[in-house]
Formats: structure tokens, C-alpha cells, sequence
């Protein structure tokens, strides 16, 4: 049996997902909650196997939700179901730590087969949020070819905080050089600033500040 938690806010989405999640012989909502203070609160907290967390939720914010469960309760498969679908919100919540991501508007057997899938070690994913997802890491993969070694080399620098006078310093190459190609990562990156173009670099996995 799969102990399943749900926390959203949306009284009757909540009851609605209760209704046909219980319906099916191998799962079992334990706990149901319009916010994740309630949630954390509850001695369910320690039963589920899996939660449906909403991201807009009064007070903790689902994305917060997640991290919390991720450190508090790393064993739980965490399953987002929000009507969030821009880049922002999919990232944040993948990288706190859901396995899944759903639109609120999927039907009952496709929730249900999700909280299979990621029972068994899946993740479910709404098709359209797939496909941005697989669209960001082939953008991703054509901007680090676009940028050349010493443009990578020089915004792993970049990252690291030193100064252009520093950076050349380092690479053997003038300030107006390392003006130059930071011009250029500029352009490439569609970016105005050093912070920009960091966080752009991390995102795409064109740096790694942690490894570099």
C-alpha cells in the first residue's frame, strides 16, 4: 500500500484527489493539508511515502515545502502538481528535490499512474514540461558551443569573483583582452552584467562554480 500526503490548498482539488486516490485498492491518503506548516505538524508527516505538494501555497511555498522534506524527510518522493509551467518554477522545484511535475489539469489515471511511477522509482513528468525541459539542456549543450574554450575558461573566472585585472593576470592576457571576450559572453549569453551571466552559465550547466 502507498501512503500518500497531499498538501494544496484548494479545498475542493484537495478533496478531489482524495476521492479517486483512495478509490484505487493500492493506495491510501493519509494526510491532507491546505499548507505545509499543517503538513509538517502532522504526525502523517512520518507515514507518507509520497506527497503532492501545490507551489502556491499560503505561507511556506511549495519549493520550500520540498527542501524542507528533502532534509527532513529524504525517503518521501515528493510529486509537484501546480498550474505553474515557466522555466523558474520547474527548475526551482527539481532542484529542491521533487522527483516529479505535474499539471493540475492532468486526469485521475494519469495522477494515479504517476504516483506509481514515482513509487517505483520514476519521474513523472506532464508531457509539455518535458519538452522544456529536454529544450533547456539542448539550448544548454548549442551555447557552450557557441562559446569558445577561452570564453568558458574566463566566465569560470568570472565566477570565482576575480577581477578582469586578476583574470588576466591568471590566463596571461591583457584587461582590454579579457574585456573583450567578456564582451563577446556577453552577447552570446544575452546578458548585461557579470551576475547575469554567472547564473546563466550555472543554469545551463556551461559552468559548475562548485567543481571548477
Amino acid at each position: 500500500m502507498i501512503k500518500v500526503g497531499i498538501v494544496e490548498d484548494n479545498e475542493y482539488m484537495r478533496e478531489g484527489w482524495e476521492t479517486f486516490i483512495d478509490h484505487e485498492r493500492d493506495l491510501t491518503v493519509i494526510g491532507s493539508f491546505g499548507s505545509c506548516e499543517d503538513a509538517f505538524e502532522s504526525d502523517a508527516i512520518n507515514k507518507v511515502d509520497l506527497m503532492i505538494m501545490d507551489i502556491g501555497l499560503p505561507g511556506m511555498t511549495g519549493i520550500e515545502g520540498v527542501k524542507y522534506m528533502r532534509e527532513n524527510h529524504p525517503d518521501v518522493n515528493i510529486i509537484m502538481a501546480t498550474v505553474h509551467d515557466d522555466d523558474d518554477h520547474i527548475f526551482d522545484a527539481l532542484k529542491a528535490g521533487a522527483v516529479g511535475y505535474l499539471m493540475k489539469k492532468v486526469t485521475p489515471d494519469e495522477m494515479v499512474h504517476a504516483i506509481r511511477d514515482a513509487h517505483e522509482g520514476g519521474s513523472p513528468i506532464t508531457p509539455n514540461i518535458a519538452r522544456k525541459v529536454i529544450a533547456t539542456f539542448q539550448k544548454a549543450a548549442d551555447l557552450e558551443e557557441e562559446l569558445s574554450d577561452r570564453e568558458i575558461q574566463i566566465l569560470k573566472e568570472l565566477a570565482t569573483g576575480r577581477s578582469y585585472a586578476a583574470i588576466g593576470k591568471k590566463i596571461f592576457l591583457s584587461v582590454d583582452g579579457v574585456r573583450h571576450h567578456i564582451r563577446n559572453i556577453y552577447q552570446k549569453l544575452e546578458v548585461h552584467s557579470r551576475s547575469e551571466a554567472i547564473a546563466k552559465g550555472i543554469t545551463r550547466h556551461i559552468i559548475d562554480p562548485d567543481n571548477d
